[in-house]
Order: C-alpha cells, then sequence, then structure tokens
C-alpha cells in the first residue's frame, strides 16, 4: 500500500511559517514523525506562494530528503515548479498531479517521463469536478491517450477518482468506489490513489466517515492513500483493513505494529477517554 504523507502543505498555517522562516528543524520533524508511523512517501506541496513556490518547494525538496530515505510526492500544478524540483529530487519521485486538461498533462508528462515518475492522475477533465462514474472513467481515457503519446507506462499511474462529498450528493461514495473497481480492471497494471476528507465534508465525526471509507474502497482495490499517516485510528483501520484483504502476508505487519505501539486500541480511543 502506498501511503502518501500530506503533513508538509503550505496551506497549513504552522507549515506556512515554517517556510517563511526557513525552518528546517520543524520540517524535518514533521517528515520523520510521518516516517515513523508508516508512510511510504512525504508530500511536499508549497503552492499557497504562487510567486514563491518554486524556492519554496526546492527547498522543501531538499529540507526533508536531507533528514529521510524514502522518495517524496512533489505537489504542484506547475510545470514549472514541478521541473525544478524533480532535478533536485533523489529516488523515483511520485508527481501529483495531472488531470485530462491537456495544457496542464502535457507540461508535466515530458517530465514524468524523464526522471521515471510514478504519476497521481486525477480523473477530471477541464477544470471540473466530475459529478458521476461515467465521468471519470472518460476523463481516464483521454489521459490514458496522453500517456501513451509520451510512451508512459500505466504501471506508473496512480489514478486519483476525485472523491466529492457524500452530505451533498448521496451517490458520491459508491461512485467514487466502483470507479476504483473499474479504473483497475480497465486500465490493467494501473493503481488507485486518493485523499478521503472530502467524502465526510459537512458531517459530524468526520473521521470515522473517513475512516469507514477507507476500508470500503481498499475492498474495491485501493492501493494507495495521501493521508495523516500519524492519525492513529486510520493508520490502525488501514492496517486492520489490509489483513482482512490478505494484503500483510502472515499478518507480519499488523503485529509488528502492535508490537511497536503504532495500533490504537479500544482503550484509547477519544470517546472511552472522555467517560
Amino acid at each position: 500500500m502506498l501511503i502518501v504523507g500530506e503533513r508538509i502543505n503550505s496551506s497549513r498555517k504552522r507549515i506556512h511559517k515554517a517556510l517563511e522562516q526557513r525552518d528546517a528543524a520543524f520540517i524535518v520533524k514533521e517528515a520523520k514523525k510521518q516516517v515513523a508511523a508508516g508512510a511510504t512517501h512525504i508530500d511536499v506541496n508549497a503552492g499557497t506562494s504562487v510567486s514563491g513556490e518554486v524556492d519554496d518547494l526546492c527547498w522543501l525538496v531538499q529540507t526533508v530528503q536531507s533528514a529521510i530515505a524514502i522518495p517524496l510526492c512533489i505537489d504542484s500544478p506547475s510545470a514549472e515548479a514541478q521541473a525544478a524540483a524533480l532535478k533536485l529530487h533523489k529516488g523515483r519521485p511520485l508527481i501529483n498531479s495531472i488531470t485530462a486538461e491537456r495544457e496542464r498533462a502535457e507540461g508535466i508528462l515530458p517530465l514524468a517521463k524523464e526522471h521515471d515518475a510514478l504519476i497521481v492522475a486525477l480523473t477530471m477533465g477541464e477544470g471540473a469536478m466530475p459529478t458521476s462514474k461515467q465521468e471519470r472513467m472518460d476523463a481516464a481515457g483521454e489521459i490514458v491517450e496522453m500517456l501513451g503519446r509520451f510512451d508512459i507506462p500505466l504501471t506508473s499511474v496512480y489514478w486519483d477518482p476525485a472523491v466529492s462529498a457524500v452530505a451533498t450528493d448521496q451517490k458520491a461514495a459508491t461512485d467514487v468506489a466502483e470507479t476504483v473497481r473499474d479504473l483497475v480492471a480497465t486500465h490493467k497494471g494501473s493503481h488507485t490513489i486518493c485523499g478521503l476528507s472530502n467524502i465526510s465534508f459537512g458531517l459530524p465525526q468526520r473521521n470515522l466517515l473517513n475512516r469507514t471509507y477507507l476500508t470500503i474502497l481498499m475492498a474495491y482495490g485501493l492501493d494507495g492513500v495521501i493521508m495523516d499517516p500519524t492519525e492513529k485510528h486510520m493508520m490502525s483501520t488501514l492496517l486492520s483493513a489490509q489483513v482482512l484483504l490478505g494484503r500483510d502476508d502472515f499478518c507480519m505487519n499488523y503485529i509488528m505494529s502492535e508490537r511497536d505501539g503504532r495500533l490504537a486500541g479500544y482503550e484509547t480511543h477519544p470517546a472511552v477517554q472522555a467517560k
């Protein structure tokens, strides 16, 4: 399971401040915390400052990779920022992201080819969120055509089915789950990934909904997630689902996580502590 730690994002106030002050110690601490919690990749995003994004993103790449050994997810729609950051990256990067929007994809896909990068491909067209499974599948088809032109294999692709809020569309959750299933069946060798938080927008107990939805999507074939790995209950759900879906050989990852104190037991749940 590909687990992208999402915490180093300049939309978070403390990360934004650390970027402005070039507080490397704070950024490194955030990265190491996510690696210790089980992240396989660390997302770096400096998008809140458009004029300074290139410099900020490059600084993040160098700062984080000075302290950890796992690859990064370079998170920017800008080909200019991607190009500069990818030149500094060590190992095989993950690019986040492209869409079916041709100008954006055609700026980033040559970089993906040059650096042998994995790619997050959002199943959406020209700036509009998809409203059905068919729209998502149609966007994926357009992206596949562009990938072929740049000789990028489907094995490098992680489809993001663009999760939307179930509070405003009761079919949102099932549409995305079915899209995950159909994407990997239609485009053999490709993978799927998503962020979960949109699904619960506007509803109470959001973490509960997010965790439950993660399990559902994994059952439909999801093999990547963008999340906060330091959120113990979310990671425990992921580890448990891997066991039950036969993705954890001899349950060893689950067992070792328990020994390391990384599983959230019933007695540690906030609802129990509150009583």
